[in-house]
């Protein structure tokens, strides 16, 4: 099976997403723009360490950095979001009717037993 770029993008989010300090930071940005400063005032880690994490949700595509007078702020880019949720959609959407076709299949094995 051939990779696609919309599969490596879904894999590096993941990925990126696999990090709880890396989801609290998209929850943040998810209620607006923050400077780096502002997202590292809840750890007990340093600037360069939330930084990096920053670095790997920007290498994902979650996120970017704009410019604005003396900072840098972060916001969220909610596409790549919303290609997530189309996969996990068509995924349960798949699993769903496999299980009713498993369902059906075990009912009628059922009624041949009951005969």
């Amino acid at each position: 099976m051939a990779t696609t770029i919309d599969d490596e993008r879904l894999d590096a989010m993941f990925a990126a997403l696999a990090d709880r300090t890396r989801r609290d930071i998209v929850a943040r940005l998810s209620r607006g723009e923050a400077t780096v400063k502002e997202l590292a005032a809840p750890y007990s880690m340093s600037l360069q360490a939330v930084s990096q994490h920053i670095g790997v949700l920007e290498r994902s595509g979650l996120v970017s950095r704009g410019r604005h007078r003396q900072t840098r702020p972060c916001r969220l880019e909610p596409g790549l979001l919303e290609a997530a949720i189309s996969w996990i959609e068509e995924s349960r959407r798949a699993w769903a009717e496999r299980m009713d076709r498993l369902e059906v299949h075990l009912a009628r094995l059922q009624d041949g037993e009951a005969r």
